[in-house]
């Protein structure tokens, strides 16, 4: 958890849209460690950092669903699941994964996933 400036980063989890799956990648943690350091130097207001974080959200939603050409299928046993709030929620055990071109293996993975649609909705403030 980071403070700068007396702005906590944990502002921008609590100021949240409807769907952040992909803030904690690289590319995400990276935008919102950049974005925070903005705000906590007086560069960018809170207001404007969390606009740029729901683009984000909406942008990578969008390059996922319409740019991306890999099927992938995968096995496991489930250890846990649960619906919540229009989001489903895996926890699998000893899983595969298989692409055209590659098999990866886990132990434990967690699998998050939600209507896209909804999550365009979201990101555009339409519920």
């Amino acid at each position: 958890r980071r403070v700068h400036g007396g702005f906590d980063s944990v502002f921008f989890a609590k100021m949240s849209s409807a769907y952040e799956l992909y803030r904690k990648c690289t590319l995400g943690t990276s935008l919102t460690d950049a974005l925070d350091d903005m705000v906590g130097q007086g560069v960018l207001s809170p207001e404007l950092a969390f606009k740029v974080l729901q683009q984000f959200d909406k942008s990578m939603n969008e390059a996922l669903a319409t740019q991306s050409k890999t099927n992938c299928k995968f096995k496991g046993n489930l250890h846990t699941y649960r619906f919540c709030d229009n989001v489903w929620t895996f926890l699998l055990q000893d899983a595969t994964f298989k692409t055209d071109n590659e098999t990866i293996h886990a132990d434990k993975i967690k699998i998050v996933a939600c209507d896209g649609r909804a999550v365009s909705r979201a990101a555009e403030g339409n519920p």
